[in-house]
């Protein structure tokens, strides 16, 4: 019997777009339940030791579940055990370099965080330089594209899709100037903007839903953009 897949995710959550990605990518069937974060199920509770998404329940041979938590995991789970596209470098060096971007790619969310969040304009300032200057050092290490690494889509790709996600609503809000030294960034962007695994790891209602998110933190976000 093959593996019965089934993603624990929130509409808004970047990690859970992450694992959406890949497997969509490798089309993959699965079943996803979105959770209400603020009101978290105690079913959920006992199957995830963060009280984070994403989960991943693996339901094998006679019913037996596993649950996998953290994002990358599951990423690298279903790129070691699913067939289709392979979105990690065969090389080990530059399987180890993808894994690195991917983490510095969670720094990033880290940053937006309280960019998105936060009240005060000397901390959004300060959190909107520090995303630039990440995004920066990006810039370097990119090439000639159309991807983070070339021709190929990658993990790497399935990270950052959802990073600039966010800026297709803040920018709407507001001009941020976070790309406007990085044009391979930007042409980038763009790219994973139109890969139908990326479009569709969010319903419609992503920029309703995340405008309402900002709304509730009183964002200074939404003050520049009266």
């Amino acid at each position: 019997m093959a593996q019965k897949l089934t993603l624990i995710s929130h509409k808004l959550c970047p990690y859970v777009q992450r694992a959406v990605i890949a497997l969509n990518e490798k089309g993959v069937p699965f079943e996803r339940v979105d959770i209400d974060l603020a009101n978290k199920p105690d079913w959920f509770l006992k199957i995830s030791p963060l009280g984070k998404v994403p989960v991943l329940v693996v339901t094998g041979d006679g019913g037996k579940e596993v649950a996998l938590f953290e994002s990358n995991v599951i990423c690298e789970y279903i790129e070691d055990t699913q067939g289709g596209a392979k979105l990690h470098p065969q090389d080990a060096l530059q399987r180890a370099q993808h894994r690195a971007w991917m983490e510095f790619g969670s720094t990033i969310l880290s940053e937006l965080w309280g960019l998105e969040t936060t009240g005060d304009p000397a901390i959004f300032e300060s959190k909107r330089q520090a995303v630039a200057a990440k995004f920066a050092q990006v810039e370097k290490t990119l090439g000639t594209g159309p991807f983070f690494a070339g021709k190929d889509f990658s993990l790497v790709d399935a990270v950052f899709a959802p990073i600039f996600r966010y800026f297709d609503v803040f920018d709407e809000l507001t001009d941020l100037s976070v790309f406007a030294d990085t044009p391979k960034i930007r042409a980038w962007r763009e790219t994973l903007a139109k890969r139908p695994s990326v479009r569709t790891a969010v319903g419609p209602d992503y920029p309703q839903l995340l405008h309402a998110f900002l709304v509730r933190h009183n964002a200074h976000l939404l003050k520049l953009a009266a």
